[in-house]
């Protein structure tokens, strides 16, 4: 296929649906070779067969980003298979709606398991195949990330600690040409927000702050910037705090 990513080997977590989903689909139709990962096996089956049916190059597994070894083995298994690696798109999270007092250390370890450690890890493990290819990793963060969030604490505290983490590995690696930025949605019609539910008597002029806008993004939309970060085209963008909320935390 030809594209913008003809030619390039990606690797997305998240894959199995909403933004991750999204994104691996349009990276395949821009012509990347994709490796489509997912805790959610039946899920990211089913998105990389839709890639199959559309003619691209695809392999799915399943992943949980909070275990190192996993992700050791999975950047190992996709240069194996595709000789390899140019992206790496960390889209894969987890959160809830929930009240400090109620946050268990369970809920608050897993936020971080996935949201932090996942990404780093598969940073870590890829760095050497990124920096051969002169390549690019794009963290999907949020607008939780850049601002405070009510009855959201492991969400917003992982999400802010994600973002850190990008800025960080940007200044370390962007003079030996490897890109990373972070992609911060606001409000998306996805899966994920849907399991998000209101602590009773919460306050919801403080839940209604998240979102500017009354309708929602599209996972499309989400994807569209995803894969921007990770082409050619923002060959100049690295370190980028790249908010696709409808101004949101413009003000």
């Amino acid at each position: 296929m030809d594209g913008r990513f003809a030619n390039k080997v990606v690797l997305i977590t998240g894959a199995a649906s909403g933004m991750g989903r999204a994104a691996a689909l349009r990276f395949a139709r821009e012509g990347a070779r994709v490796c489509c990962a997912d805790l959610n096996g039946p899920g990211v089956r089913a998105t990389a067969a839709e890639i199959t049916a559309a003619g691209g190059k695809v392999f799915a597994t399943e992943l949980d980003v909070g275990d190192p070894a996993q992700c050791r083995a999975l950047v190992v298994a996709v240069v194996e298979h595709f000789g390899a690696l140019d992206v790496l798109a960390n889209v894969a999270g987890v959160g809830a709606l929930r009240r400090l007092a109620e946050e268990t250390p369970e809920g608050w370890a897993r936020a971080f398991a996935v949201n932090v450690h996942g990404p780093f890890y598969l940073s870590q493990a890829a760095l050497p195949h990124l920096l051969a290819r002169r390549g690019s990793i794009v963290n999907v963060a949020s607008t939780a990330g850049l601002r405070g969030h009510a009855y959201m604490p492991a969400y917003t505290a992982s999400k802010h600690a994600l973002v850190g983490l990008t800025r960080s590995m940007a200044l370390e690696f962007g003079r030996r040409g490897l890109r990373v930025n972070v992609v911060c949605p606001g409000g998306t019609a996805t899966p994920f927000l849907q399991t998000f539910q209101i602590p009773a008597d919460a306050e919801l002029d403080l839940i209604g702050r998240m979102q500017l806008l009354p309708d929602m993004a599209a996972p499309e939309d989400i994807a569209a910037m995803i894969c921007f970060a990770a082409s050619d085209e923002a060959r100049y963008v690295n370190g980028a705090i790249l908010s696709v909320d409808g101004g949101t935390v413009a003000g």
